[in-house]
């Protein structure tokens, strides 16, 4: 589970000392307490919402939730239009993910088809009909042959329409000329539109997803500017031929989606937890346009993005990715009836023998995605030292002129990744005419069936063979460069790509390899003399997955989403052997708490002794986003937590609605006011913003414990208190440096005081009074105490508190 946080999670804060002291009598407390601005009976506007860059709190969410459910049901009864308004609120949820769906499903199909239309502009045009692509306009032409299927008059190469030539050097160099240009200008495009208009449209966007669905904040990033740019960048930039997918992106698109319709819904506008459900099911959705999956675009919702996943969210999850999936078969994007371009269906099983090649494919699969990570990363950090961070647009047009230019002289490489990937998964048939077919057929062959028996490879596919190895190379080199600039870019379809080159070679030569060795052990009980023993498409298949999983790290959704674009479940054992194949606690919560040693110490507000002037003087000396409230700074037993938020927008509020509410009016947290004098101003009570009941844990708690209770519970903080008194604070950000201290094996940090057989100086002095502390340190030594204790409040001076 990712923690995602920002420097306003930071909830240390200044010196607690702050606060002027009033006297208290007894005089006026009737007359005070009609003076109250008592926020309780006033909902303030703005209360309870967040900034940009911060975390929600799920507890307060899901309150929230059950009152809004609460009051619906108790006035269900009293009128028609109150059970009109509760039918639906309860069907409010089916109808947003049912119009992500559709939005979903429609989205993804216009940009199928606008990607195949310009992917193919790069080559020609179509004269007939200037919106076909290559393959729809050959197919009313009565001209095709067999062997030159894609070739047709009615389809002009920009070497015929500008310099008349089809064949010939000259044609050649024309052609490669027109195809640099069309790449450059897709690219150039689609870098401008992001900068200018979204610069959030750029990258896959699924790590920006699981953030948020974490419970991080992030305005704009699912916004309708964005879905707008994304929509259109994303068919110029798979259009530009770079080495990238629009999987990744599609998951943006319907997240994007979800979250404009949400807003149509006040259940799901008006709470970021419930909204978070909507994106969980606007993710499945994604995946099932994407690969043509709706079970496992659900399973990758649940594995992989979504941090809250109650089991209504399944089934609106199932639901939504049946619904684009359904609006995608009716548009039909490919001519094949089916969800994606490369969906195979195999007829030959695999044989145990076959799993040591999977095995092995999964191994590569898992160095593939070690290496890409880290060198990745590394051209990353590197490119923020380099003119390229501060030019993206001069990086985008270096990159896709490299790609164009070593892309077209292979075939493989020139070709659509979606194509290269269909044309690698797809089994050799009499029907066939690929250079991956190009085998030496048997002369005394009695029928021909689609089962065809092993063949010895022809030139072709030794030809086939060295044009895949270049196209391996280049796709990981440029995989690595290209993943990362400034345009919407996916890493699944260059993944799979990669896997499926790897997998192709290694199928070609395990079949050939029994062909010519059936008698050797391990091929002899199934590879009999003319049957047909390999599949190299299933390898190809295998090798997508394992790459794909190395990368993503994905397993059982990966699984189901390979299965799915087959069609047939006996391919689950090796697609599982592939996918697989990758390669304590010790502290307390009171070593990983803040303040520290050398921190400044925590700041805390008292329930009845500060004023309005006070508290700004905190919020303005301080960036941290909530404070600890305590009964007094002699106690300092907690009370609550105040966001600082909600504690600007509240004394804004009062300032301008009420009346006599000035610097040095006295704040109150407190259930009943204390009595003040006469005289003094209007007092503000802000007890209605105060969370009663934060998540607290004592300084003894084990930390693999308030590990699992932040990643369950998705809290943005938790108190640290010993026997009701507020010792510190523990962050989202230090639960994430406590993981890494540990993920690099250093040493944590060492506890110096809590291992002592007495943790605290007694409460109260020996008159009985209680003695003034500072963060539960004594600020005084008391004479008449033992030695050992004067010595425990010398160490705790000293230690991280």
């Amino acid at each position: 589970m990712d923690f995602q946080t920002s420097e306003d999670d930071n909830l240390l804060d200044g010196d607690a000392s702050i606060g002027t002291h009033y006297t208290m009598t007894n005089g006026g407390s009737v007359n005070s307490s009609t003076h109250l601005l008592d926020l309780l009976d006033e909902p303030i506007p703005g209360v309870g919402t967040y900034d940009d860059f911060h975390t929600i709190d799920w507890v307060r969410e899901k309150c929230k939730d059950r009152e809004r459910h609460r009051r619906i049901n108790s006035k269900k009864k009293e009128s028609a239009w109150e059970m009109t308004k509760s039918l639906y609120d309860a069907w409010s949820g089916w109808l947003v993910v049912t119009l992500t769906g559709l939005a979903s499903g429609a989205l993804a199909g216009l940009i199928d088809i606008a990607a195949d239309w310009m992917t193919d502009l790069k080559e020609g045009i179509c004269l007939s009909a200037l919106w076909f692509n290559h393959e729809q306009c050959c197919w009313g032409s009565n001209e095709t042959t067999f062997e030159e299927r894609d070739k047709c008059p009615q389809w002009k190469t920009w070497a015929e329409l500008i310099i008349g030539q089809a064949e010939g050097p000259g044609s050649y160099i024309m052609n490669y000329i027109m195809y640099i240009f069309w790449a450059l200008s897709f690219a150039f495009l689609a870098v401008s539109l992001v900068k200018v208009f979204a610069p959030y449209a750029c990258g896959s966007g699924i790590p920006e997803i699981k953030t948020i669905l974490s419970g991080f904040i992030i305005r704009g990033y699912l916004g309708k500017w964005t879905l707008m740019i994304k929509t259109i960048t994303l068919v110029l930039a798979v259009a530009s031929g770079l080495s990238l997918g629009k999987e990744g992106p599609l998951v943006h698109v319907a997240c994007c989606c979800g979250n404009i319709f949400s807003y149509l819904f006040p259940k799901y506008s008006t709470n970021e937890a419930k909204k978070r459900e909507v994106l969980s099911a606007a993710s499945a959705a994604g995946v099932s346009v994407a690969f043509g999956a709706p079970i496992g675009g659900v399973l990758f919702s649940l594995e992989e993005v979504s941090y809250y996943f109650p089991l209504k969210t399944l089934w609106r999850s199932f639901f939504a990715a049946l619904v684009a999936a359904f609006v995608l078969r009716s548009i039909n994007p490919f001519g094949n009836s089916r969800l994606v371009l490369f969906y195979v269906e195999y007829h030959t099983p695999w044989y145990l023998f076959e799993l040591l090649p999977f095995i092995l494919l999964g191994v590569f699969g898992g160095l593939w995605g070690a290496f890409f990570i880290r060198a990745n990363i590394a051209w990353c950090r590197r490119r923020k030292s380099t003119k390229f961070g501060k030019y993206p647009v001069l990086e985008v047009i270096i990159v896709a002129a490299i790609t164009a230019v070593i892309a077209f002289p292979n075939p493989y490489t020139r070709l659509n990744t979606s194509e290269l990937i269909k044309e690698l998964f797809t089994d050799c048939g009499p029907l066939e005419s690929s250079s991956l077919c190009d085998y030496r057929n048997d002369m005394n062959a009695s029928k021909i069936v689609d089962d065809i028996p092993d063949r010895p490879a022809g030139t072709g596919v030794y030809s086939a063979i060295w044009q895949l190895c270049l196209a391996l190379i280049f796709k990981i080199i440029m995989t690595v460069f290209t993943f990362g600039i400034k345009v919407p870019s996916g890493l699944f379809i260059p993944s799979m790509a990669i896997g499926a080159i790897a997998g192709r070679i290694v199928g070609i030569a395990v079949e050939q390899l029994a062909y010519y060795h059936h008698d050797w052990f391990i091929f002899k009980e199934w590879c009999e003399v003319g049957a047909d023993c390999i599949t190299p498409g299933l390898y190809a298949m295998v090798g997508a997955a394992a790459c794909l999983g190395g990368v993503t790290r994905m397993t059982v959704s990966l699984v189901v989403i390979v299965f799915e674009l087959t069609g047939g479940l006996e391919y689950i054992v090796p697609l599982m052997a592939a996918v697989m194949t990758k390669f304590t606690h010790t502290t307390l919560a009171a070593d990983v708490m803040r303040p520290r040693r050398s921190d400044p110490p925590l700041a805390v507000l008292t329930q009845d002794n500060m004023t309005v002037e006070d508290i700004e003087n905190l919020i303005n000396e301080t960036s941290y986003n909530g404070f600890p409230v305590i009964m007094s700074k002699e106690s300092q037993r907690l009370v609550g937590f105040a966001l600082r938020r909600d504690l600007t927008i509240a004394i804004e509020s009062a300032r301008k609605k009420q009346e006599g509410i000035v610097g040095s009016s006295r704040v109150c947290f407190a259930q009943h006011t204390p009595s003040l004098p006469a005289e003094s101003p209007r007092p503000l009570k802000l007890r209605s913003i105060l969370d009663m009941s934060p998540f607290t844990v004592t300084d003894h708690t084990p930390m693999e414990i308030v590990v699992d209770i932040f990643r369950k519970l998705g809290l943005r903080q938790c108190l640290v208190t010993h026997n009701g008194i507020v010792l510190g604070i523990i962050t989202k950000k230090n639960i994430l440096e406590h993981l890494e201290q540990l993920k690099q094996h250093v040493e944590p940090l060492a506890p110096p005081w809590h291992y002592n057989k007495k943790r605290y100086p007694p409460s109260y002095g020996p008159d009985g009074k209680p003695r003034p502390r500072l963060n539960n340190v004594q600020l005084k030594p008391i004479a008449e105490e033992r030695e050992e204790t004067e010595e425990e409040v010398h160490l705790l001076n000293s230690t991280t508190l």
